[in-house]
Order: structure tokens, then C-alpha cells, then sequence
């Protein structure tokens, strides 16, 4: 069963189209939080692992609703399923129900994925594949806080006594007395059990079909797993995988580490071979699902990087503060340049002018926040990113009795592709347009 985001379809249909489909599996995952099927459900993944409330997405969203027999979607894409029943959610630029181009092009551009096949058709071995292709992406989002580093438990038996000493091992292992004395300390290393855990993917990674191009096509990639490599080197054993995954059952709870917890539950999915499953496990929830604003606005970086700066609440990298040394702010674009323009990005369609009464909250998160970020950074330029059939959009609102404006800029997604690569080619004309606009005027005035 497919359904767009941000829609809503009747029941009957989908029972008119899916004789077969349960409905009583469709209702077990509605009206549920993610937050609650991630914590019962194994085989449940999304993306982002962490949410950001002002962006619409948070662990009480669902995934979908029913509502007077009525299936309602939001934000969320991909797919989900209990038991033999499925629901595929793609977005609402499809272009049929077997071409989700737009979702794809974003994960490719995204997570810098050239060889994956996810055409919404999942099945067992390309949603394992996926995986594997997420990979790289969460290794380079940690290791952007360093090496991780933790206190480690090692054994020494010499003359340079520094640590507690160990009878039992002294007693056997240095009579009759040689000037050796057996002790424990407790210090940090990079050798760890998260790094082990690292390793032991990148080389389970190694073993597969693509591994080569996963792990080597990315110039920063080859350089970050030549690290942990070195790290490891010391201590790494193929044979202890086992080991290595039981101690690393237990989340990270390091403070400071905080990108680290997404790779170490990526790294166990992939080395336990956790496959999503379909019908495998009786009345378990299992589903690949992403929040298709937070992929709007990462997307939206790839093209805009050499231009903007893009502010991060999950790690406070590019962090601003809206009064003195409290309230922290990150506006998703700050440009690099005078004069200083900023910006947001929106998956909803802003094409038209829409008035919203005073108290609204849908006012709140379309126009205002940017016009307050556009009062803190003393800039006259703000605008708004969003989605748009066929035509790219370009349209200005001046804030009234002030010189600030309020652009809308609307990235054409073509609707008319015979494939993949012939979409590929006219989104990218698009974004062109959008960076000749950029870098022609730092005033957006288009």
C-alpha cells in the first residue's frame, strides 16, 4: 500500500485497492509515538536518531494517523509494515508509485551514497545494503568530536609500578622475584571498546560485495578509517567480534561524545546482522523511515555549503545566542558574506500568500522566527527555502516600515523524468539557478 506525505486517503480505498490488507496492523502502528515503536520495536529504524522539535518532527510524532477512518500522513517517508501488512510512504513529488525520484536523489546527495538501489521496493537484502551505506555518514558525524576516548582497565607487569597492585598476578607471575612488579591502572585510550566495535565494522564492511566503494570512495572516509585502524591495531582480534558486542550492549553515556551513540547502534545493527523483517517475527513492528524535513534541510546544505554556514542543535556547532549569554539559537542558513542574510529551510509549499491570525502557530514557524533571527543578526535579508513542482519560485515581501524583506524561494523538483538520471539532470539545473542567484546578489534580489 503507498500513500504521499502530507496526505490523507480513506480506508475504503486502500481496502478497494489491498483486498488483502489488515487493517488491524495498519491501526497498531497509527496513532502510536515514534519514540514508543523505537523502544518496542527492534527492527524499527529513523532518521534522524535525534529529533529537533521546532523543525515539526519530534519522539511524540507519528508516523501516521486514523482518524474517521481516514489515514493521514505528515513529514514522515519510507516505509513501515506489520506482519504481511505494508504501508509505503514516499514523497509527495513521486512521480509514480514505483519512482519516488525526489527521496532518492536526497539520500544519494545526503548520506553521498553513489551505488545504493532504494527505489521504495524494499526488500530483505537492499534495506541491509542501506545499512551498510549509512555507515560512512555516522562515522564522519562522530568522529567531527574526535577520536573517542575512554578510561580503560590495563595490566603491566615492570619495574615502573604506577598503578594498584595486582598479589594474585604478582605471586605468579614474578617468583622467585626478578625486580618485575604485576599491577592495574586506569587511563584513557583511544583503544576502547567503542573504537574495537569501529574496527570490527569497517572490517565486517570489507567482506561485502561494495564494501571497497563504501569505505573508499569519500577522500575523508579512507582518512577517518585509517585512523581507527591504527588505534585498534594494537589489540584487534577478527575473533573477538563477539566480545566486542556484548560490551558494547550498553549506550554510550559519555556527555561530550554525543554523535557517537547513532554509530555504536549502527555498528551492532550491521554486525548482529539485525535485517529489517517482513512477517519474520509475529506482530512486530519493522520500517526504514526518514523525517523528510530534516532530509529538506541537509539536502538543502549540500548545495549551499560554500555559501552558508549551517548552524547544528544536536552537537552546538555554529551556536548563537539570541540574548546575553542565554537562549541559544541556530537559524539553518547564516550566510559566510556581508551583508548578512539568513535563512530557513521548509518542506511545506509556500507558493502562495496565506494570511494566519495573529495567535497562529503556523504564523510562528513560517515567518516569524526567521524575522526574528533576521533582528539578531542586524540583517535586512531573510528568506525561505521550500519545495516546488516543475517551476522554480522566486517571491519578496517587505517587512512593513523597515528595509527588511522576506524572500521566498521556491527549488523547482522536476515531475517529468523518463529516469533517475534524466531527473538527476534537470534537479541539478535547478539548483543551479538557485546558487547563480547566490552568488549573483548577496541581497537576493532576484
Amino acid at each position: 500500500m503507498r500513500i504521499p506525505d502530507n496526505s490523507e486517503k480513506s480506508i475504503l480505498k486502500f481496502k478497494e485497492q489491498n483486498p488483502e490488507c489488515n487493517i488491524a496492523d495498519l491501526n497498531y502502528i497509527a496513532n502510536h509515538s515514534l519514540e514508543y515503536l523505537q523502544e518496542n520495536n527492534l527492527d524499527f529504524l529513523v532518521f534522524p536518531q535525534k529529533f529537533e522539535k521546532d523543525k515539526g518532527v519530534d519522539e511524540n510524532s507519528m508516523v501516521f494517523s486514523i482518524i474517521d477512518e481516514k489515514i493521514k500522513t505528515g513529514n514522515i517517508m519510507g516505509f513501515v509494515g506489520r506482519n504481511s501488512t505494508q504501508l509505503t510512504i514516499s514523497s509527495r513529488f513521486a512521480k509514480d508509485d514505483k519512482n519516488d525520484y525526489f527521496l532518492h536523489y536526497m539520500l544519494q546527495k545526503v548520506f553521498s551514497i553513489n551505488i545504493l538501489k532504494f527505489d521504495q521496493t524494499p526488500n530483505k537484502e537492499n534495506i541491509w545494503d542501506f545499512l551498510l551505506y549509512l555507515f560512512p555518514y555516522y562515522l564522519k558525524k562522530a568522529y567531527s568530536q574526535g577520536m573517542y576516548k575512554a578510561y580503560k582497565r590495563e595490566e603491566y607487569n615492570d619495574a615502573n609500578i604506577k598503578g594498584t597492585i595486582d598479589v594474585k598476578r604478582h605471586i605468579i607471575q614474578n617468583i622467585p622475584f626478578m625486580g618485575k612488579i604485576a599491577y592495574n591502572t586506569r587511563e584513557h585510550s583511544y583503544n576502547n571498546n567503542i573504537t574495537q566495535l569501529i574496527r570490527h565494522t569497517i572490517e565486517h564492511i570489507k567482506t561485502h560485495q561494495f564494501g571497497s566503494g563504501i569505505l573508499t570512495s569519500d577522500s575523508e572516509v579512507r582518512d577517518i578509517v585509517s585512523k581507527f585502524v591504527f588505534v585498534t591495531n594494537e589489540t584487534y582480534n577478527k575473533n573477538s567480534c563477539q566480545k566486542v558486542i556484548s560490551a558494547n550492549l550498553k549506550p554510550v553515556p559519555h556527555p561530550y561524545f554525543t554523535e557517537y551513540l547513532p554509530l555504536q547502534k549502527i555498528c551492532l545493527k550491521i554486525l548482529r546482522h539485525e535485517k529489517i523483517t517482513f512477517g519474520k517475527e509475529k506482530d512486530k513492528v519493522y520500517g526504514l523511515l526518514f523525517d523528510g524535513a530534516w532530509l529538506w534541510e541537509e539536502y538543502l546544505n549540500t548545495i549551499l555549503k560554500e555559501y552558508f554556514i549551517h548552524p547544528e542543535n544536536k552537537t552546538g556547532k555554529g551556536r548563537h545566542f539570541l540574548f546575553e549569554n542565554f537562549q541559544p539559537i541556530y537559524p539553518d542558513f547564516i550566510s559566510k558574506k556581508e551583508p548578512i542574510s539568513v535563512g530557513d529551510a521548509k518542506y511545506i509549499p509556500l507558493d502562495r500568500q496565506q494570511s494566519y491570525s495573529e495567535n497562529s502557530e503556523r504564523a510562528t514557524s513560517i515567518y516569524y522566527k526567521t524575522i526574528t533571527y533576521m533582528y539578531r543578526f542586524r540583517s535586512k535579508n531573510g528568506f525561505l527555502i521550500f519545495p516546488k513542482q516543475d517551476e522554480s519560485f522566486f517571491e519578496t515581501y517587505r517587512i512593513k516600515d523597515t528595509d527588511g524583506v522576506l524572500k521566498k524561494i521556491g527549488l523547482a523538483i522536476p515531475q517529468k523524468s523518463e529516469s533517475f538520471k534524466d531527473f538527476s539532470n534537470k534537479i541539478k539545473l535547478s539548483e543551479g539557478e538557485l546558487i547563480e542567484a547566490i552568488d549573483a546578489s548577496a541581497t537576493f534580489d532576484f
